[in-house]
């Protein structure tokens, strides 16, 4: 990928739109012998076929297809599986209490929610001042800052459907990449080992996504909110208008090598580094440390219909030398519109056709 050009306009390409993990499909896991479960059916659509793709509940042995759970299931789980009976007796869904001292302590906010700061509409003072001139030029598009909700109240709602998610999926607030013991070092994350070269965030692009970062630290998120869909599981939706070129979030979480991930069964990796030496590409595993990007859904890119769902897009970038992963919208989304992006990118290989 070629750094692009400040003189034009970037265009995404094939290989800067990226599925959300590079992983081959896991080889270990378990399927159900043909013989010994001739008379397993799934208990949703009352089949017996596809047997490698049907799930057995470790607690009354019921089986389910992966794709006719609802959320779907894109591989088998590691690990113990409960069907949707058996868990929802065991695990209810609890809300993230609605104090503002929980919710600076949870998000490790520098100070109290408070009115947005002046920053945004500094910056907006700036532009105008800029464009005063009567000479007219084409210039390359810059990324835009998120623009907060208004109503400290407003974010707090916001936040706690963000705790409440995280909590529900056992994963540790971050919003930086993490770099834990046993994984990929820091030292691993560089830029300049991306197979055919990575693009480089601009200065003025880098200072809007650490205005993004103040911004956050302050408890000024994103205007989003976390809901839970029956038919998808935990998903986002835009809590206010969120113009087109915005920078929604960044995907973040424990950095690894994808040789270590090879046989891991998550929906939730995410290409960081596409080394030309395989044994050096990273990925972004957000299980254990994450941010609201973990609960962004993908698309069914098989159908039209999923493909205009489509509204944001993945795009890798060389920042200081390290390779960083942004969520970005790629049109203009209304509020209460749900947030979604291609997996695959140009790709089509990760497997998407039972995505609703």
């Amino acid at each position: 990928m070629a750094p692009s050009s400040s003189s034009s306009s970037w265009i995404p390409t094939r290989t800067t739109l990226r599925r959300r993990t590079q992983a081959p499909k896991p080889s270990s896991a378990p399927a159900l012998d043909a013989a010994e479960y001739d008379d397993v059916c799934c208990q949703e659509c009352g089949s017996g076929k596809s047997p490698a793709k049907l799930l057995l509940c470790d607690k009354c042995d019921r089986g389910y297809h992966l794709f006719c759970l609802r959320p779907i299931l894109v591989a088998v789980p590691k690990g113990s599986w409960f069907c949707p009976c058996c868990s929802s007796k065991q695990n209810k869904l609890k809300s993230f209490p609605l104090v503002q001292t929980k919710i600076i302590d949870f998000f490790r906010i520098q100070r109290a929610p408070g009115p947005v700061q002046s920053e945004l509409s500094q910056d907006s003072q700036r532009k105008r001042k800029r464009s005063g001139s009567l000479v007219m030029s084409k210039k390359k598009r810059k990324l835009l800052p998120f623009n907060p909700s208004e109503d400290p109240e407003r974010r707090l709602e916001q936040m706690r459907s963000l705790a409440t998610a995280l909590i529900a999926s056992g994963t540790q607030f971050r919003d930086e990449l993490t770099y834990q013991p046993g994984g990929a070092p820091r030292s691993a994350n560089r830029a300049a080992l991306e197979k055919g070269g990575m693009q480089v965030l601009s200065k003025q692009d880098a200072e809007t996504l650490n205005m993004c970062k103040r911004m956050m630290d302050r408890g000024e998120c994103p205007p989003l909110m976390v809901v839970f869909d029956p038919t998808e599981g935990f998903t986002v939706e835009a809590d206010r208008f969120i113009k087109d070129w915005t920078i929604v979030t960044e995907y973040v979480g424990d950095v690894d090598y994808l040789k270590n991930r090879e046989d891991d069964g998550g929906d939730s990796m995410m290409t960081l580094l596409s080394a030309a030496d395989h044994s050096k590409s990273l990925v972004i595993c957000p299980y254990k440390h994450g941010n609201i990007a973990r609960f962004i859904n993908g698309i069914n890119n098989h159908t039209p219909e999923g493909r205009r769902k489509q509204n944001l897009k993945c795009v890798r970038y060389s920042v200081n030398g390290e390779c960083r992963v942004l969520l970005i919208a790629n049109r203009d989304i209304p509020k209460g519109e749900r947030l979604y992006y291609d997996y695959n990118g140009d790709e089509y290989e990760y497997p998407t056709e039972h995505f609703v």
